[in-house]
Parts: structure tokens; sequence; C-alpha cells
């Protein structure tokens, strides 16, 4: 244990993980900004059904859950430059943007459509009965209620998210993942680091699981209880009382 394992290299090489740290927490933003605002547009296309850009949505949803993220990573990295020339100046950390920020609209465009159409289509009919508009119906109405009820799904894609950054390495990107290998290649104890990266991508998962739990509590809508009037219960004799006679006067 002592010579695969050392907590020297532990307490060295911890600051200099740390200092990677924000290279993957940018790809989480980015990521998930350019995912949230492109989901939702993909969710409102199917949604509202819209020719052509329907059908397009749907198979691009269906390509993005029904391949791993590392093919997806590989794809845009070599397949971009081939069909456009002119993203071959591109850093690798942008490829890494566009393939994480794709990969997670089409998930989040999942859990906004369900969230979307579990909101009561009387709501939406009742807006256009006072004249709403469609773009004001949605705007006023359904994404606002939208919004809080994928607020726990939307937590877990973030947090299933930072963990599948740790394949940016792959693209030569020095994220926390990238880090640790590149301190292994040099001290050949690479148990350590990612020793130090599991603690890093533990705590982080943590923190977000709190973040969004607490938003959940707050944001979610919360059901009044109304007070049910109590049931009186008549309790019913056994037994028949029996029938008195008529007295027979003689």
């Amino acid at each position: 244990m002592s010579d695969f394992f050392k907590w020297e290299y532990v307490v060295s090489f911890f600051p200099k993980i740390l200092s990677a740290l924000p290279v993957t927490l940018l790809i989480v933003v980015v990521a998930s900004m350019v995912g949230m605002l492109l989901g939702l547009l993909i969710a409102l296309l199917r949604i509202e059904k819209v020719p052509v850009f329907s059908q397009i949505s749907q198979l691009f949803v269906s390509f993005i859950r029904g391949t791993p993220i590392l093919v997806q990573l590989f794809l845009v990295f070599y397949g971009l430059p081939t069909l456009f020339e002119s993203l071959g100046s591109l850093n690798k950390i942008d490829y890494v943007y566009i393939t994480y920020g794709l990969n997670t609209a089409a998930f989040f465009s999942e859990i906004f459509r369900s969230s979307i159409l579990s909101v009561p289509a009387s709501q939406k009919e009742a807006a256009a009965s006072i004249g709403l508009t469609k773009l004001q119906t949605y705007r006023r109405v359904i994404l606002p209620q939208a919004v809080r009820i994928a607020l726990p799904a939307t937590g877990t894609m973030i947090v299933n998210l930072l963990q599948d950054t740790s394949l940016a390495f792959s693209l030569g990107v020095i994220d926390v993942i990238g880090k640790v290998r590149a301190l292994g290649a040099l001290t050949y104890h690479s148990l350590e680091g990612y020793f130090i990266a599991a603690l890093i991508f533990i705590v982080l998962s943590i923190l977000l699981e709190q973040v969004f739990t607490w938003l959940g509590r707050r944001y979610q809508f919360q059901s009044k209880k109304v007070a049910q009037p109590k049931k009186v219960v008549h309790f019913q004799p056994l037994m028949k009382p029996e029938k008195k006679l008529p007295k027979i006067v003689r």
C-alpha cells in the first residue's frame, strides 16, 4: 500500500489539481446555459409540432441520447473542421463547449417538454379566452410553472454533466482529470491524483444536490390543505327493538 499510495503525493497534488477546477466548472456553466436555451427551443418545436423542424429536432435528440458522449466529442472535434474549414482555428476547449452544449440540450429538451406538458391544458385555454397570444401564454402562464416542475430533474442533469466532464481530457483539455493524468505521467503515481479527483467530484455533487433541493423546496408549488369536516359516526343497534304488541281489551 505504501508503494502505490503515498499521502505525501496527496498533499503535493491537491493544490495543483485544484488549480484546474475552474476549467471544469466553466465547462459545466457554459454547457448548462447553451443546453437550457437550445433545449427549450427544441422542446417548443416538438410540442407545437412545427413542420420539418420538429422532425429534425426529434432525430437530433434520438442521436444524442443513443450515442456515448466520448463518441460525440470525437465527432465534433474531427467532423466540424471537415465540414467547416473556418472552424479549424478553434481551441480544443471550444469543441468541448460545443459538444457538451449539444449533449445537454438534448436531455434538457426532454425535461422541459415533459414539464411543459404537465401543466394542465385548461390553463392554456383560459389564457386564450382572455385574449393572450400564444407567446404571452407561454411567457406568463406555462413557463413559470414548467420551470418549477423541472427543478428536480434539472439538478440531476447538472450533476450528471459535472461528472461527464471527466472525459474532456480526451481532447487534450487540462481540466481536473487532465491534470491528474499529467501528474501521474510525471510521477508514476496516478492513484493519489484520482483519489483527490474523486473527493472533488463528490463534494461538488453533494453541494449541487443541496442547492437544487433548497430551490425545489423554496419555489415548488405548495398545496394548501383544506380542513375536511369531521364525519359523525352514528352507531346502529345490532338488534332491532321488538315492536310492542297492542293490548287486547276484553
